[in-house]
């Protein structure tokens, strides 16, 4: 005879409170010094990846899609090279052991290191503080946190020292996070990246 499944024990209080405060949470503008230079829709978006401009050291960030690559300059969140066909060997993170990619442009003959659909990951803080986190409190829409607080359970007021800056409540969340330097914040879903910068604070 078979079992009835055992029912889902309720939340503890706090994290009843917790969850009610992230629901709670409008999305606002990320605070200072942190500015949003891009949304750019990206459609079949699988993954993005950081890599540094040859020249000058600035952010760059790597969109892989079902469409192709894209490059864009992580300060001004201009498309500075695009591969609309890129070799099929390697076109794709899940090709090769590692989740890279072919870079293109100022990048060429390098690899990039994909986070998105098919694994891998972004810096989730910087050496100076903050934290970028995506938490689901109504599943299945991600919502992504910047904070000072050093994260969950952000146990003081919204909009001081943590931020709801994204929530993906019309595509799938690919990847959110720092860039290696920590002057650029990357969130991509199914359908578009976006991108925040603090250039002024480079180096």
């Amino acid at each position: 005879m078979e079992r009835e499944p055992e029912p889902e024990p309720e939340l503890p209080t706090y994290q009843q409170k917790l969850r009610a405060r992230l629901l709670d949470a409008p999305v606002v503008p990320a605070p200072a010094p942190w500015v949003r230079v891009a949304y750019t829709p990206v459609g079949g978006l699988l993954g993005i990846g950081f890599a540094s401009h040859p020249e000058d050291g600035r952010d760059l960030v790597l969109v892989v899609s079902h469409d192709g690559h894209g490059l864009f300059d992580a300060v001004t969140g201009e498309k500075i090279a695009r591969d609309r066909d890129p070799d099929p060997d390697d076109g794709v993170p899940d090709a090769v052991s590692d989740l890279s990619c072919p870079g293109l442009g100022p990048i060429s003959g390098t690899r990039v290191a994909i986070a998105g659909l098919f694994g891998g990951g972004l810096h989730t803080t910087t050496a100076d503080g903050w934290t970028l986190e995506a938490v689901t409190p109504a599943w299945p829409n991600d919502r992504v946190l910047l904070s000072t607080d050093g994260g969950l359970p952000h146990s003081g007021p919204h909009g001081e020292q943590w931020w709801h800056i994204f929530h993906a409540d019309y595509s799938e969340l690919r990847a959110s996070g720092f860039s290696p330097s920590g002057t650029t914040i990357a969130v991509a879903t199914s359908s578009d990246i976006s991108l925040w910068t603090r250039g002024a604070a480079r180096g």
